[in-house]
């Protein structure tokens, strides 16, 4: 793991378990998730669509089988679920904003359900310039949530109803590689979802994107 994008982790997650450090907690978590959108960014400004949808790794255990726009995808539906549906309580940025149209995809999911080939395609199908529209959009509206949350919230579960709500929307698939998601996420009281789909989350798929970008520029060499 990047050592700076690691200790900042360990900071923030130290810094929010206590009232009088919290508000430095959220300024590290921000300072942290700058750094990460730094990088997917560069992705943008410096890798050419082939490169977006290569999935060098397509055999292999862990984040790194997928490609880069699936798992850019992938971070920023998951916070959008987490934050807005489960956290906030209001519409997704997702289905506000109609970001399935404008980005093309042909699922409304987290993707979890796609395995191999089918993350190759579905990655193909993407409108990169409105994925990138899109995740801006919902880690600005994450960072406004959290910045409005008291510390005593930290400690909120979330309640059955959202969970079931959750649930209607149909943006978890029920195949068996994601419906475990949907507990996952609500057995987490607010500060566990912080520490996980909305930093550490993060930090795993884009350490995993820059392996399959170091992988394609050495295939390419």
């Amino acid at each position: 793991m990047n050592k700076e994008w690691a200790e900042l982790n360990k900071t923030m997650q130290a810094q929010i378990k206590k009232k009088d450090t919290y508000k430095a907690g959220v300024d590290t978590f921000l300072t942290l998730r700058n750094q990460l959108m730094q990088t997917l960014t560069s992705f943008h400004e410096k890798l050419d669509r082939e490169e977006f949808d290569a999935i060098p790794y397509i055999n292999a255990d862990g984040y790194h089988s997928k490609t880069i726009a699936y798992s850019i995808w992938h971070i920023f539906r998951i916070e959008d679920i987490v934050a807005h549906t489960l956290i906030d309580g209001d519409e997704q940025v997702f289905f506000a904003g109609d970001y399935q149209k404008r980005i093309n995809s042909p699922i409304i999911t987290t993707g979890n359900e796609l395995v191999k080939q089918q993350v190759a395609d579905f990655s193909k199908q993407l409108n990169l310039k409105e994925l990138y529209l899109y995740i801006s959009e919902v880690k600005d509206s994450t960072e406004k949530i959290i910045h409005s949350l008291p510390y005593d919230e930290l400690k909120r579960k979330i309640s059955e109803d959202r969970k079931e709500y959750l649930r209607s929307l149909n943006v978890v698939s029920t195949d068996e590689n994601a419906m475990w998601l949907i507990d996952y996420w609500c057995g987490k009281d607010i500060r566990g979802l912080i520490q996980m789909p909305f930093s550490r989350h993060w930090i795993m798929h884009i350490e995993a994107a820059l392996r399959i970008k170091d992988k394609i520029h050495i295939h390419v060499k």
